[in-house]
C-alpha cells in the first residue's frame, strides 16, 4: 500500500512540474512568425482611447505605459503578459488583417491551468476577430480547472486584436 502511495505522490509531482516552464523564447516566437526576418521593435504608447480600450478589456488600468510590437505590412506580433491566478502567463500573438493567426503560450508560471498551451485549446482562436464591443467574435470553450488561465488568454487575444486595429488604422490614415 505504501508503495502505491509513493508512486501516486511521485506521479503527481511530475505532472505538477510539467505545468510550469518556458515553452518558447520570445526571440524564437518572433523568428517563427516572421520566418527569420524579424522587423525592428516598435512601441505603442497606451494613451487616450488606446488606454481606455485596454482598461475595458483588462478590467483595470494597464500596468504599462507602452507595449512593444513588431510589424510587417498588415501583420503585427505581440508578446503580452498577464497574471492568471497569481503569476504571469506570457503569450505570443500574431495578428493579420484584424484576425488572430497565431496564439502561443511562451511561458507558464502557474501551478495549474497549463492545458491552455495545448493546440486543442489554442486552435479555437484561429481567425478570431474583435467585435465593436471589444469582445471576441466567437465563443471559446473553457477547460475545467483552468478557468483563470482561459480568461487570461481570452483577454490577451482581445488586447492584441485591439492594439493591431489601432496600429493599422493609423497606418491607413
Amino acid at each position: 500500500m505504501m508503495r502505491y502511495l509513493l508512486l501516486f505522490i511521485i506521479s503527481f509531482a511530475c505532472g505538477h512540474s510539467y505545468a510550469k516552464g518556458v515553452y518558447q523564447s520570445n526571440a524564437d516566437f518572433l523568428n517563427e512568425v516572421f520566418k527569420n526576418d524579424v522587423p525592428k521593435t516598435q512601441m505603442l504608447w497606451l494613451l487616450g482611447d488606446i488606454k481606455k480600450g485596454a482598461a475595458k478589456i483588462l478590467g483595470e488600468k494597464p500596468a504599462q505605459l507602452r507595449i512593444r510590437y513588431w510589424q510587417k505590412q498588415q501583420q503585427t506580433a505581440w508578446i503580452l503578459e498577464e497574471v492568471g491566478k497569481e503569476k504571469l502567463i506570457t503569450v505570443g500573438l500574431l495578428v493579420e488583417n484584424n484576425q488572430l493567426h497565431q496564439i502561443k503560450v511562451l511561458a507558464f508560471r502557474e501551478s495549474r491551468g497549463w492545458e491552455v498551451k495545448e493546440s486543442f485549446f489554442l486552435e479555437q482562436f484561429f481567425q478570431a476577430q474583435l467585435t465593436r464591443e471589444l469582445q471576441l467574435d466567437r465563443s471559446i470553450d473553457g477547460i475545467s480547472g483552468a478557468t483563470l488561465s482561459v480568461r487570461t488568454l481570452k483577454k490577451l487575444a482581445r488586447l492584441a486584436l485591439f492594439f493591431h486595429m489601432k496600429i493599422t488604422a493609423k497606418d491607413n490614415v
